[in-house]
């Protein structure tokens, strides 16, 4: 047994031996991927909560006052500019209108034969511009009873939806008082808050888009129309942008949207490297620079600006253009250590065969 025994002890010391032979020599070696920080000129970007709202939501009344013969459309209904949406009863403006006509006919007969005998000598100055003044006194009036007529029909001025009928069939309506709402069809608003740090660097704006959480994975390009030029009590200044219908997509009013500004960074000097790269030291941004002439590595300070959703992050300060950083194990290493570099992947030496 004993014998037994002393075998198995001499065999794990042997064993124990090989290991120990196989065993690395550099423990402080560390293998570490890097990736080297590029410059950014492309946009940043910045994102604000909004919301959809109607490009007009105007109320359509008659210039004229009577009976209101018919309304048309139903509330929600669809209709096209120039399409009739009202009409007041025109049997008492057709009736004013033919007596104005027969007025004009007559008079406009007299002026001109009073205009022909002052050309020719006939009759005095004070008498042609009577005639003139009475020839341009009764077409005032015919063209006013004309439009009077013409007014009693309401048309759509533009393409959009009913919103509210005001008045009914045979109630009367006065003048200016609307009988139905509508809200423009062809273009919505979208507004959105902004503070004043971003208000100031407007001029750096260069495109905007929004997204709708009813439709995820769609973007719907803005073009901005105003910012007011004063802040209101929350010391917020609104930007009013224009979207335009995307054909097969039902945006309406009242929708929630979220609305990109990209913008240049300016003068600024931006570096992107990998999120991966950048950890925390004790509460402040840190990245560890790898320096090849000494395969070592040493920690400093960064600024993050912002993060993509591409994984990068632009950084304002702390890394220059061309410096490799490490971008994966960074958690563990110490300021100096000595580390090896993985090798990147050959796109020709699939595999690693050659």
């Amino acid at each position: 047994m004993k014998k037994i025994l002393f075998c198995v002890f001499c065999f794990a010391v042997l064993l124990g031996a090989c290991r120990n032979a196989k065993a690395p020599r550099g423990k402080d070696s560390v293998t570490v991927k890097t990736a080297r920080a590029e410059k950014h000129e492309d946009r940043l970007s910045i994102e604000y909560p909004g919301r959809i709202l109607a490009a007009s939501d105007v109320n359509l009344s008659f210039r004229v006052a009577g009976p209101i013969l018919s309304v048309l459309p139903e509330e929600g209904a669809f209709v096209k500019k120039g399409q009739l949406i009202a009409e007041i009863d025109p049997r008492d403006y057709e009736i004013q209108l033919a007596a104005t006509e027969a007025e004009y006919a007559q008079i406009k007969g007299e002026a001109e034969r009073v205009m022909e005998m002052y050309r020719r000598g006939g009759v005095s100055e004070n008498d042609y511009e009577k005639a003139v003044y009475g020839l341009k006194q009764i077409t005032a009036k015919y063209n006013a009873h004309k439009n009077a007529l013409a007014d009693t029909r309401l048309t759509a001025p533009f393409d959009g939806y009913v919103q509210k009928r005001f008045y009914d069939a045979h109630e009367t309506v006065a003048a200016g008082y609307p009988v139905v709402s509508m809200i423009n069809n062809s273009y919505f608003d979208v507004e959105i808050d902004i503070p004043s740090s971003d208000y100031v660097r407007q001029k750096q704006f260069k495109a905007f888009y929004c997204t709708i959480d009813v439709f995820p994975g769609k973007i719907f390009p803005l073009e901005l129309v105003d910012i007011t030029r004063k802040a209101n009590l929350n010391q917020l200044y609104r930007m009013k942008f224009r979207l335009k219908p995307v054909e097969g997509v039902d945006v309406a009013a009242g929708m929630s949207v979220n609305v990109t500004i990209d913008y240049t960074p300016g003068v600024e000097q931006l570096v992107a490297i990998p999120l991966s790269a950048v950890w925390d030291d004790n509460g402040k941004e840190s990245v560890w620079i790898y320096d090849s002439s000494s395969s070592s590595i040493a920690k400093r300070a960064v600024k993050v600006k912002q993060i993509l959703k591409t994984g990068e992050a632009i950084l304002e300060s702390g890394v220059r253009a061309g410096e490799a950083v490490v971008a994966a194990g960074v958690h563990g290493l110490q300021e100096g250590m000595k580390v090896s570099v993985l090798p990147e992947k050959s796109e020709t030496n699939v595999g690693g065969l050659l």
